[in-house]
C-alpha cells in the first residue's frame, strides 16, 4: 500500500483511526507505512510552501486528530483560528503596527507587514491555560496543547501538506492578541501550511538513544 492510499484511508477516518481499535486489531501494512511516513515529518518553511493549501475540509480533519491529544478533564486548552485570504491585509496592518511600536524603521515595518502573507494557509494557535477548579495543573494543560499541535501537524503531513510553527513578537503584541483571543486566552503561535515544493531533510541525525532510557532502580540502603 502506498502513502497515497494511506492518505485516502485516513481521509475516510476508519473505525480504528477514530477511536478504540476493533477487537483483535493488529498493526497492518497501512499502519506500519503510516508510522514510517510520520517519522519523515519535518518543518517546511514558508518559502518552500506552495499552492494548493489545505482547505477547510483538510484542516477540520487535522483538528479532529488534534483533539485526540491526552486531555485530563477534557478541558481542551487550545483551539485553531484560520486566517482567510480576505483578512490578511488587516493582519498585515497589525504586524506593521507591532513593528512600528517597537521602534523599527520603515524597511522593517514593511517586512513585518509582508509576514502576514506567509504560507498558502495561515492558522493561529490559541491557548486557554490557567488555574482551574478541576485539579489539572497548568503544566498538564500545556502538555495537552503541545500534543494537540503535534497531532495537527502530523495530520497535515499524512494528507500530503507541509507546515511550520512560527512565533516571534507578533504573538506577544497586545493588539494582535486582542484581535484573536477572548478573555483568558493567549496567542501561542502561527502555523503556516501548504504543499511542499521540495522534500525536507533533518538538520542533524536524531539521537533516539539520548531521548529514552530505562530507569535503574536502586533500593535505598537499610539503616
Amino acid at each position: 500500500m502506498s502513502i497515497a492510499e494511506i492518505t485516502s484511508c485516513t481521509s475516510g477516518l476508519p473505525l480504528h483511526a477514530c477511536g478504540a481499535p476493533a477487537a483483535g486489531y493488529q498493526a497492518d501494512e497501512a499502519a506500519i507505512l503510516a508510522l514510517e511516513f510520520l517519522a519523515q515529518r519535518y518543518s517546511v518553511g514558508p518559502k518552500y510552501l506552495t499552492e494548493p493549501a489545505p482547505d477547510l475540509t483538510a484542516l477540520r480533519k487535522a483538528v479532529a486528530v488534534a483533539l485526540r491529544a491526552p486531555d485530563h478533564r477534557s478541558l481542551r486548552p487550545f483551539r485553531f483560528c484560520v486566517v482567510p485570504t480576505s483578512a490578511r491585509p488587516r493582519l498585515a496592518e497589525l504586524f506593521a503596527g507591532n513593528a512600528a511600536r517597537r521602534g523599527h524603521g520603515a524597511d522593517e515595518v514593511e517586512r513585518a507587514r509582508e509576514r502576514a502573507w506567509n504560507g498558502p494557509a495561515l492558522i493561529a494557535l490559541i491557548g486557554r491555560v490557567g488555574p482551574n477548579s478541576q485539579d489539572v495543573p497548568e503544566s498538564e494543560q500545556w502538555v495537552c496543547l503541545g500534543a494537540g499541535l503535534m497531532n495537527f501537524l502530523n495530520a497535515l503531513h499524512l494528507q500530503g501538506f507541509g507546515a511550520k510553527v512560527l512565533s516571534g513578537e507578533s504573538v506577544r503584541d497586545e493588539f494582535v492578541r486582542a484581535a484573536f483571543c477572548t478573555a483568558g486566552e493567549t496567542l501561542v503561535a502561527w502555523i503556516v501550511a501548504g504543499t511542499p515544493s521540495k522534500r525536507s531533510a533533518p538538520k542533524a541525525e536524531d539521537d533516539v538513544d539520548g531521548a529514552i532510557a530505562v530507569w535503574q532502580f536502586e533500593p535505598a540502603l537499610r539503616a
